[in-house]
């Protein structure tokens, strides 16, 4: 049996769990023709590896990210994965050698250091960071304002820290697929459009509240002016005569006079879908909330 693409990181904002909700709500032209996929805003992959299994239609797929780190990740599981996969292994069999979870956790820390310090070619960084979302405190990548990972050890008994079929199985579905990996703005992607173009945007979300603001994944907020420059991109994705869909927080639904999103996208369609939240340092915060998803489409 075939082992199935799947994000080979936890990313906070993942769309794994949310993945048949928005197949709902694809625009139903790519189901007829060939088409060009982007996503501006890549994160942990979940859409992606869903577009490209089951639209084989795709003529030309294209991922963007601001974050310099995941996106050198992107590149080496496609176009390195058995050097990687040697030296997770190497680190997993460290890692396991140690009984003694505070001799863990130094392992974990000394690894988090090395990776602050930029030490290593990209192997090795690439590694280390695999490593850190795997054995870190809720599996999420987080970066103070100087862009150095902070996230403390998680005490996981058993964590899967090379999981080498999956690793397998994403670098050949992003070689198959001719996967173009950009880094930088998410602006860049309007030069991408080619023909029938849908485009999946998955930005940092608003917070709903003071206390759950997390929109650290590279230094630098995501605040309102950021979501007001991107909803004027979107306008420009119409007029490159672009399909696209975009997540983000349901700020209404925790506060019923904060109608931000309701305002800024006026123009389009807004639905609601069902999402768990499950990176939260305080639990009773966890749970099913509702998100919004845009779209210039029925």
């Amino acid at each position: 049996m075939s082992i199935e693409a799947k994000p080979f990181l936890k990313w906070a904002g993942g769309k794994g769990q949310l993945l048949s909700q928005l197949s709902e709500h694809l625009p139903e032209r790519i189901s007829r023709e060939p088409f060009t996929y982007i996503e501006p805003f890549v994160g942990g992959g979940a859409m992606l590896f869903y577009m490209l299994q089951h639209f084989g239609n795709i003529k030309k797929a294209v991922i963007n990210d601001i974050n310099e780190d995941l996106i050198l990740t992107y590149r080496t599981v496609k176009d390195d994965v058995e050097a990687l996969i040697s030296k997770l292994a190497k680190i997993e069999e460290d890692y396991f050698a140690i009984v003694e979870q505070d001799k863990r956790s130094q392992l974990f820390y000394e690894i988090r250091e090395r990776y602050n310090q930029h030490d290593g070619n990209a192997i090795e960084r690439v590694s280390q960071l695999i490593f850190l979302n795997k054995t870190c405190f809720n599996g999420l990548f987080r970066v103070n304002k100087r862009g150095q990972f902070n996230v403390p050890f998680g005490k996981y008994a058993n964590p899967t820290i090379c999981n080498a079929e999956v690793l397998r199985a994403d670098s050949q579905l992003l070689q198959s697929a001719q996967v173009e990996i950009c880094q930088g703005d998410y602006a860049q992607i309007l030069r991408h459009i080619d023909g029938l173009t849908f485009v999946y945007l998955d930005p940092p979300y608003r917070p709903l509240d003071a206390t759950s603001s997390f929109t650290a994944y590279a230094k630098g907020d995501f605040n309102d002016d950021d979501q007001r420059a991107l909803a004027a991109f979107c306008h420009q994705l119409i007029d490159a005569g672009c399909y696209w869909m975009e997540s983000n927080a349901d700020c209404s639904a925790k506060n019923p006079e904060d109608t931000f999103f309701e305002e800024l996208y006026k123009d389009f369609r807004i639905e609601r879908v069902y999402a768990s939240r499950f990176i939260n340092a305080n639990p009773e915060k966890r749970g099913k909330l509702t998100e919004l998803l845009i779209k210039n489409y029925e």
